[in-house]
């Protein structure tokens, strides 16, 4: 029993990664033919990507083939037989518990360390890809956009590494979610009324005063050299022989600063700090600080890895309700194929799959508790419960009431009678 749902799992595992990754693959091909991708990074975006397929994937492949094997042994009259030699279908089905329990730590390695893991070092890869291929895309006496970087290079060299006359602005990027703290008011940046009336310059508006300012970072530079660092996700320039300025609008001070050589950052590794937009990269040591509010002070973050902690957790419990759904669902009588109650039941399997999902985004909303996850995973199990006991203690109570009529009307009869005689 065990060696056939295990090979049965892998086999309608493969099937379901290739079909889910199809579509995947033939959009980065395409992303890769424009030149934005890199082909020698195709597979490893996918092998990365591959624990996000499989988290929900694995508890699918495993209720179909249980399904698969069990309703062989209904159609092919095995579990007749079996049944007829005193092994019940419980019993039968705790044969592979071993395999129920390897696939349960599988699933809670996947969920919890190996997802975030993915999501994290993809997101690195496309980052770094995204600003080689915007080097690629560099002409002289041209602007180049990358993420909040606008790039002006007077000449460069055969390798694209080595660049002249560089002029480089940052911009501040914009807040993203709720969480996203904004600049406070800066209302020193006025200056006094005769400094003013000497430069002629005119008053500035209170809007433009009063409002949250934005600052901006301009780099000059005579050359500059891209900087081979190693880390996966990593990019810097090293400049050098050149000025520095941070200026905002609607200020009236800036920043200077000269330096001979300046290394800036372009793109960095995932933050450590637990926001709504990066909850899913987080590793479970920061995301359970996060979740039980000891780092992040912000409700809606403080909510969104509650959801995401409560859906991680609960995932692996699909291993255990999939043995509990699959024994009295893959029961069909003479007659009656297998396939028949394949469909429907994986409809109910699916839905218990996509309540979970479905509690993550109502908890990050904070319109239901996290232990609405825990509530979920009881109820399927108390209708699994159910429908493997539920016909056999019906059976037995009707049993006990047939059992016990014939003795009163025994009874009775038994009591006319000796009426009759006296």
């Amino acid at each position: 029993m065990t060696q056939q749902v295990a090979s049965t799992t892998a086999l309608v595992l493969g099937f379901l990664v290739v079909m889910m990754l199809g579509g995947r693959l033939i959009r980065y091909f395409g992303i890769a033919a424009e030149g934005n991708l890199d082909i020698s990074l195709l597979f490893t975006i996918i092998g990365y990507n591959l624990p996000y397929f499989l988290e929900l994937i694995l508890p699918l492949a495993f209720f179909i083939a249980l399904m698969l094997v069990f309703g062989r042994l209904y159609v092919d009259q095995e579990m007749a037989v079996i049944n007829a030699s005193g092994v019940s279908r419980g019993k039968l089905a705790r044969l592979i518990t071993p395999l129920i329990l390897a696939l349960f730590v599988g699933e809670a390695a996947l969920s919890i360390v190996g997802k975030p893991w993915g999501v994290r070092s993809s997101e690195s890869v496309w980052q770094q890809q995204a600003l080689t291929s915007a080097f690629d895309l560099i002409r002289p006496n041209e602007f180049i956009s990358s993420g909040n970087y606008h790039l002006y290079v007077g000449s460069l060299s055969d390798d694209k590494k080595q660049l002249q006359n560089v002029i480089l602005i940052q911009s501040e990027p914009e807040a993203k979610g709720s969480a996203a703290k904004k600049a406070a008011v800066d209302t020193s940046n006025s200056i006094d009324p005769e400094t003013a009336e000497s430069l002629d310059i005119p008053d500035l508006p209170a809007a433009v005063i009063n409002s949250n300012i934005s600052k901006d970072t301009i780099t000059l530079a005579n050359r500059a050299e891209q900087v081979d660092t190693g880390d996966s996700g990593v990019t810097q320039l090293d400049l050098f022989q050149g000025r520095r300025y941070e200026v905002g609008a609607g200020s009236l001070k800036y920043n200077q600063v000269g330096f001979d050589r300046y290394r800036i950052t372009l793109t960095e590794s995932s933050k450590e700090a637990v926001t709504e937009d990066n909850i899913e990269t987080q590793a479970i040591g920061p995301l359970w600080q996060a979740a039980t509010g000891s780092q992040v002070g912000n409700t809606n973050a403080l909510r969104a890895a509650q959801g995401e902690l409560g859906y991680r957790f609960a995932l692996p419990w699909l291993m255990i309700i999939a043995p509990m759904l699959a024994v009295p669902l893959a029961q069909v009588r003479p007659r009656q194929g297998r396939w028949l109650r394949l469909f429907p039941s994986i409809l109910l399997f699916v839905s218990c799959a996509l309540g979970i999902i479905s509690l993550k985004n109502a908890v990050s909303k904070g319109s239901v508790s996290v232990w609405a996850n825990a509530w979920l995973v009881l109820g399927f199990m108390a209708l699994a419960l159910y429908m493997n006991w539920g016909s056999r203690v019906q059976h037995r109570l009707r049993f006990r009431k047939q059992e016990s009529e014939p003795l009163t009307v025994i009874d009775s009869q038994s009591n006319g009678s000796q009426g009759g005689q006296s």
